[in-house]
């Protein structure tokens, strides 16, 4: 319910690994964003995340939490 409603600018079309890096300091958790978003990101999540969709981003705290780490 915390999460972040966010648009993917046109500097991370194609990149979540750095879109994950800038929002967790880990371009590994780059999976977060498709997990948290099959509907939108679903069949290729690279060539899906383009400039102008909108996704739901986990918290930080909220990630951590989760995953343990």
């Amino acid at each position: 319910p915390d999460d972040i409603l966010y648009t993917i600018p046109k500097v991370y079309e194609y990149r979540p690994d750095l879109c994950a890096y800038d929002f967790y300091s880990d371009s590994r958790l780059w999976w977060v964003f498709a997990a948290r978003n099959p509907n939108r990101l679903g069949k290729d999540p690279y060539f899906d995340f383009v400039a102008g969709v909108s996704i739901y981003i986990p918290k930080a705290d909220t990630l951590r939490t989760y995953l343990r780490i």
